[in-house]
């Protein structure tokens, strides 16, 4: 069976919906290898990401011809230029895996699938720009209409796309996402050593790996490691934004300096031994379509604190713990908890793992596959 997917994010976006994508496609085609997998993305993007989906004999990448139109022939592409390339293959059907799909898929014959990672913008319209809001609604309000099949990330997910644009229930199946194999393996000796020295870390450390931007909320975890007097580093991973002034001014203003570092240069490769290294993870996020770092930790044996009121506890399960994000109180408790009572951390750590076993990729393919079936 020929398969296609919008690879844009496979090739350009190495968090997020980059780390969906791939996760998605390596799984089908580890789990399904006599399919051919054909990745459509308006340009090579960056090579690191790419060379993380081999090109093979029945995985083959699709590339805009004329790249000098630039990003609005790339736009308009991936919007509708897209249709002429698949007519070409006849793709059994196409996968939209970050939100949107191009114009003209039924016209030309082809069923398709779109997934929904969350409607954060309309949740929470405050940490978007008004035309930011206004793009992103009408392309995954577009594509809910278009699509055969939709597959929603959590449970949240589902209840949003239902409520707010009245989609019926029996057109979307939740299939929850996994993180990438890396996070399952543990790390050889020394390659934990050469990035506890690489980035100089302590031997105990509080993590938190996402955008530093509001939504995802690092500024409660400092104020609480303020409030908590607790001589631990706080070493935060991701992109920065304008949000991440405001943290490192509340950090310069509280001489927070030597307890809190922020890393934005940390390769794919070495992320999975800050997680093993890590005492704890934290992810108060205000809102999330599902939270693959919350797996990430999990997987690698971390305990977890999460943040309630969206879909965390699907990620994190029974066992982790969760705040109130707005609470700085409830996050200083929980910290000195799971720091202070070794008994309390490494049934953490044991039922994490074992919990985490329901999001591997052989069980995910077999449901997006399943999601397939249903439409071709």
């Amino acid at each position: 069976m020929k398969l296609a997917f919008d690879a844009k994010r496979i090739t350009h976006n190495a968090t997020g919906l980059g780390n969906y994508s791939r996760f998605i496609v390596n799984s089908l085609i580890n789990s399904y290898p006599e399919n051919s997998y054909h990745l459509y993305s308006p340009d090579k993007g960056k090579e690191h990401l790419r060379a993380l989906i081999p090109e093979q004999e029945n995985v083959i990448f699709h590339y805009l011809e004329n790249e000098i139109l630039g990003s609005l022939g790339k736009a308009w592409w991936r919007s509708c230029g897209i249709i002429g390339d698949l007519k070409k293959e006849k793709p059994a059907l196409f996968h939209g895996l970050s939100n949107e799909l191009p114009f003209g898929l039924s016209k030309a014959g082809i069923p398709s699938v779109v997934t929904i990672h969350d409607l954060i913008f309309i949740r929470y319209p405050q940490f978007y720009k008004t035309i930011d809001r206004n793009i992103y609604n009408f392309k995954f309000r577009k594509a809910c209409l278009l699509a055969d099949k939709i597959v929603a990330v959590s449970e949240m997910t589902k209840q949003d796309i239902i409520r707010i644009y009245k989609v019926p229930e029996e057109k979307i199946d939740v299939v929850y996402q996994g993180c990438d194999v890396s996070f399952l393996q543990q790390a050889e000796s020394n390659k934990l050593s050469e990035v506890k020295n690489k980035y100089n870390l302590p031997e105990h450390f509080i993590l938190n790996v996402g955008s530093i931007e509001q939504r995802k909320n690092l500024l409660l975890i400092v104020k609480a490691l303020k409030q908590s007097g607790k001589d631990i580093r706080l070493i935060a991973i991701g992109r920065r934004t304008p949000y991440t002034e405001t943290v490192e001014q509340y950090i310069r203003e509280n001489n927070m300096q030597e307890q809190v570092t922020i890393l934005n240069n940390v390769s794919f490769d070495d992320l999975p031994a800050f997680y093993q290294l890590a005492s704890l993870f934290i992810y108060p996020s205000f809102f999330e379509g599902f939270g693959i770092p919350i797996l990430e930790a999990l997987n690698s044996g971390t305990p977890v604190i999460a943040a309630t009121g969206s879909c965390l506890e699907e990620a994190g399960g029974p066992d982790s713990l969760y705040i109130n994000p707005e609470d700085v109180n409830d996050l200083n408790e929980k910290i000195n908890w799971i720091l202070t009572t070794p008994s309390q951390a490494e049934h953490m750590r044991t039922a994490g793992k074992e919990y985490a076993k329901r999001f591997l990729d052989q069980a995910i393919a077999q449901d997006i596959m399943n999601v397939y079936q249903k439409i071709i």
